[in-house]
């Protein structure tokens, strides 16, 4: 079967992509290697998608390259996607931050791109794994299905993150196979292990949530920080892990909008113990433990100038070594990919293969959380679309 263009992936980069080149009147196929389109679409935002974020800018990516992203937002904005669920009849609503979310349910987004699919004439191939792919003249793509030929292939196939609904590391082997660089990958907006001893010690708290700043060098993200079985999680924690590699040390300030100095000292000639001061603050089992570790709890007057000093820049600065991270089964996104230098930026298409395109997570453009990876998604796509 011979198509103007196959998309490798029924993701939201793929299905978009495959949308904007069927309105442009090329035939389009998608192979999706599972049963199902969109699968994250389906989890993102707790089952109600947080489909982009209105503030996206180029800062909100870690990229090799910082201006690489810069054209693909440009072109297709959080507007230019908001105006289509609009159009599609969908109710939203902004949590916080310019995270845009579904009122009932991310079915609603899979469905609109289904319909737009249909209104493009794309077509889709489902249970078809690509077993190998050449280039003579035109891409000779063999599949369980037979096979297909194209001039413009896409590779939509996105990371490792969530291998259980079938993410593999299929499209940094493609991009290989053809010659081109893929920087090192790893898990990303994904929870933070701790070593056995601190495991030991807040495992009992597993549930408890404090509101925090989390910092790694300049890079600072406020937002809770939930204690887990294996070690933290929570809005704050996955936002740092983006950034975090391996022996690093994390600063958690656990009192953000307070003076722990102040605090301290008001309470200096007090009968009361620390963790009571504290529990003010926190839930009080947190309050407890992380007192009897860091402080030795005691009544406030038996603590010297020196010693309170100390307990209020531990209290704005908890240092913590994580043990490694939570991996791909727990990882929103993949971070890293195939390397942005190899690709034209206004495009996607490869510099040194031309007719070949990579877009969404497989790509070396990482968001941050609150809609900003689904975003890329729709921009890369839709970049990709217009020229294929």
């Amino acid at each position: 079967m011979k198509k103007d263009v196959i998309v490798i992936g029924g993701g939201a980069a793929g299905m978009f992509c495959a949308i904007q080149a069927g309105k442009r009147g090329r035939s389009a196929l998608v192979l999706e290697h599972g049963g199902k389109l969109g699968n994250k679409i389906l989890i993102s935002g707790g089952g109600r998608c947080n489909f982009t974020n209105l503030h996206t800018g180029p800062a909100d990516f870690i990229c090799a390259n910082p201006h690489f992203h810069r054209s693909a937002l440009a072109r297709f904005t959080p507007h230019d996607f908001l105006e289509l669920v609009e159009r599609h009849g969908i109710r939203y609503h902004e949590k916080k931050s310019g995270q845009m979310f579904c009122d009932r349910s991310a079915q609603e987004i899979l469905s609109m791109l289904k319909r737009e699919s249909v209104d493009a004439r794309v077509e889709f191939r489902f249970h078809c794994p690509v077993h190998s792919i050449k280039k003579k003249g035109r891409f000779l793509v063999e599949t369980d299905q037979g096979r297909f030929e194209c001039e413009s292939l896409v590779v939509a196939t996105g990371g490792c993150s969530f291998p259980e609904i079938g993410a593999t590391d299929f499209g940094y082997r493609i991009a290989r196979q053809f010659g081109l660089r893929v920087t090192p990958i790893k898990p990303a907006l994904v929870p933070l292990t701790l070593s056995a001893e601190d495991r030991s010690v807040f495992n009992p708290l597993s549930g408890i949530a404090v509101e925090t700043i989390v910092s790694l060098g300049d890079r600072r993200f406020r937002g809770n920080i939930l204690l887990t079985h294996q070690g933290l999680s929570g809005p704050a924690i996955l936002q740092i892990s983006s950034y975090w590699n391996p022996q690093e040390r994390i600063g958690i300030d656990l009192l953000p909008d307070l003076d722990a100095d102040d605090l301290l000292w008001r309470e200096r000639d007090s009968a009361k113990e620390l963790k009571t001061v504290l529990s003010r603050h926190w839930p009080q089992r947190f309050a407890k433990a992380w007192v009897e570790v860091y402080a030795d709890s005691r009544p406030m007057r038996q603590y010297s100038n020196r010693e309170l000093g100390e307990i209020a820049g531990r209290l704005h600065h908890w240092e913590i070594v994580p043990d490694g991270t939570a991996g791909y089964t727990k990882a929103e996104v993949t971070a890293g990919g195939v390397d942005t230098d190899e690709l034209n930026s206004k495009t996607m298409e490869a510099r040194r293969v031309p007719g070949l395109y990579f877009i969404g997570e497989v790509v070396d453009v990482t968001g941050q959380l609150g809609g900003f990876n689904l975003q890329w998604a729709w921009s890369s796509g839709y970049a990709a679309g217009q020229t294929v």
